[in-house]
Order: structure tokens, then C-alpha cells, then sequence
């Protein structure tokens, strides 16, 4: 995970975050990027138990410092890109955070696939981040990140964040991101592989992008595309998160 971050001052902004969540004493949370640990405290008041992960050692003694209070947290100096975020005990259920803005749906992908027990995420994202994740099929920020949140979660931009609730102030703007796992769907690596294929190449059509990654696919691709009623050479930012599902599972 790359270091830097910008952290919430604003205590408006963190009771709303709480309150989206529906932290409960009854949740394991997971927070990502816990900085000063501002949300942390907030975090650690209302839930069961709170894992907090944050990457900068420069950090964590202050961080531990103002948690030392609270018996329920547990503190974790590491890469939540290269943690076994699996061997959490006990199992988070829902995250909460503010995301570092560089590694945030990284982040987000990664825990919607190696933690199953997660049904819920109040995140803090940039903008531009919130729109692809939340994007309908079509529009021109529709793409990975959309198919692979969408195809297990229900996703939606929750509401815009002012640049002025940030410490250092950023040059970027800012949504909270709001997710709920569905049942059934998963993104399994056959889905996952697809979806990165058929959009390698926006301005072709998806199974001509596939053909690119796997020759000889082309047709078998267009052939499964029409038996879906859809086009033979519609583009991928026109499929529907579960037609992937679908594709992936009729190409084998």
C-alpha cells in the first residue's frame, strides 16, 4: 500500500459514516487506513470488535495510543494489499473506512473476494473511484470495477464528501461508497479473468477483445453473446455484471 493518506477532521462527517454503517455492538469491523485514528475511536465505541489496519509505522504509536482504552480493537501494522485478511479472528462483517485514495478499490475488490463474511462497506473514496464502482452498463465509467462490485453487491455513490473535512486538504473530491453483499454471485477467477480480458481493449468489440487475450475464442464468444440475446459484436461496456457470469460460464 502506498503511504499517504488524508485524514477526516470533520466530527460531522465521521457520526455520519458510523451512522451509514449502522455500526452496532454487535459488528466486527474491518477499517483500512486507520491514520490518527479519529474513525477508529468512533469505530471501536459502537462495535463488537474493530480490526484496524494501517501501513505507516510513524503512525502507530499514536494510533494505538488513543485505541489503549478500548479492549475490543485489534491494531495491525501492515499492507492490507498483502495481509491474509482471512485469518482475521473474528471475521469482520463490515468495513469501514477512509480509504487511502491510491489502493482504494483495490481495496475494495480484494475484500469483497477474500472476505465472504463481509456484507456491508461504508467507504471513503474519490469521486472518480465512487462513480466507476457505482456506473450502470453503458456509461463511459462503466467497467472492471463496476462488473466485479455489481456482480456480488448492491452498489451506490451514498453522497459527496467537501474537500474541507480532510486534513491535508485534497485536490480531489471525495463520496462515501456504499455496498451490500448479495447472496448467490460470486466473482470466481474464471468471471474475474474474463471481465479483465473483454475491457483490455474498450474500443473493440468484446469478442474481438477476448479473441486478443485467448486466440480462437472469437466466434465461440460471438455465438454465446447471440444465444444471450445479445448483439454478436456488442462492447463490453454494454454487458450487464451477470451476462459476464453467464459468458464466462458458457465459454468454459
Amino acid at each position: 500500500m502506498k503511504l499517504g493518506q488524508n485524514f477526516l477532521v470533520d466530527r460531522n462527517i465521521l457520526e455520519v459514516i458510523v451512522r451509514l454503517a449502522a455500526v452496532s455492538d454487535v459488528d466486527v469491523v474491518l477499517e483500512v487506513g486507520g491514520g490518527p485514528g479519529v474513525l477508529s475511536q468512533r469505530l471501536a465505541a459502537q462495535a463488537r470488535f474493530l480490526h484496524v489496519v494501517e501501513l505507516d509505522r510513524t503512525l502507530e504509536r499514536n494510533l494505538r495510543g488513543v485505541l489503549a482504552a478500548h479492549e475490543n480493537v485489534a491494531v495491525h501494522i501492515a499492507d492490507a494489499l498483502d495481509m491474509d485478511l482471512g485469518s482475521l479472528d473474528p471475521a469482520p462483517g463490515k468495513v469501514v473506512a477512509n480509504l487511502p485514495y491510491g489502493v482504494a478499490a483495490t481495496v475494495i475488490l480484494r475484500t469483497i473476494a477474500d472476505l465472504p463474511s463481509v456484507r456491508r462497506w461504508v467507504v471513503m473514496v474519490q469521486r472518480e473511484v465512487g462513480e466507476r464502482f457505482a456506473a450502470a452498463p453503458g456509461s463511459s465509467a462503466y467497467g472492471v470495477p463496476s462488473v466485479l462490485a455489481q456482480l456480488q453487491c448492491e452498489v451506490k455513490v451514498l453522497r459527496p464528501v467537501s474537500r474541507q473535512v480532510f486534513r491535508p486538504i485534497p485536490n480531489v473530491d471525495s463520496v462515501l461508497l456504499g455496498l451490500d453483499r448479495r447472496g448467490g454471485q460470486r466473482a470466481t477467477p474464471t468471471v474475474t479473468r474474463l471481465v479483465h480480458d473483454a475491457f483490455r481493449h474498450r474500443r473493440k468489440a468484446l469478442a474481438g477483445s477476448l479473441e486478443i487475450a485467448r486466440p480462437g475464442v472469437r466466434e465461440r464468444a460471438r455465438e454465446a453473446l447471440v444465444a444471450m440475446g445479445l448483439a454478436p459484436d456488442v462492447r463490453a461496456e454494454r454487458v450487464a455484471p451477470g451476462q459476464f457470469a453467464e459468458l464466462a460460464e458458457r465459454l468454459g
